[in-house]
């Protein structure tokens, strides 16, 4: 039987998803926004059944893990039980940025 991990979302994740849906409404359309947002979501969403599929992230190395989102890099980590997605980062930006650890352990 397959195991089914917990998705949890990070401060960090959170406001990343606020900012981007926030701009595509500024510079598109509030509906446009939202589906992306919501299919942005539905993708992190999905790593509760295989979230080792996602690659290591080569700028940061373990434990970090990525999936890609069309233009996103979904970034997030597997703990007991738990995928914690640590933020949205747009692949433009470059390197994402993990500085902070909004769940509270080290890295």
């Amino acid at each position: 039987m397959d195991e089914t991990y917990k998705v949890v979302f990070a401060p960090r994740a959170m406001r990343d998803l606020e900012m981007l849906v926030r701009h595509i409404s500024v510079q598109s359309d509030a509906e446009i926004a939202i589906r992306f947002g919501t299919a942005l979501v539905n993708k992190a969403l999905s790593l509760s059944s295989f979230p080792e599929r996602g690659r290591v992230v080569p700028e940061v190395g373990e434990p970090f893990r990525e999936i890609i989102f069309r233009s996103y890099r979904i970034v997030y980590r597997v703990t007991t039980g738990l995928v914690e997605i640590i933020c949205f980062w747009h692949a433009s930006r470059g390197i994402p940025q993990i500085d902070s650890d909004d769940f509270g352990k080290t890295n």
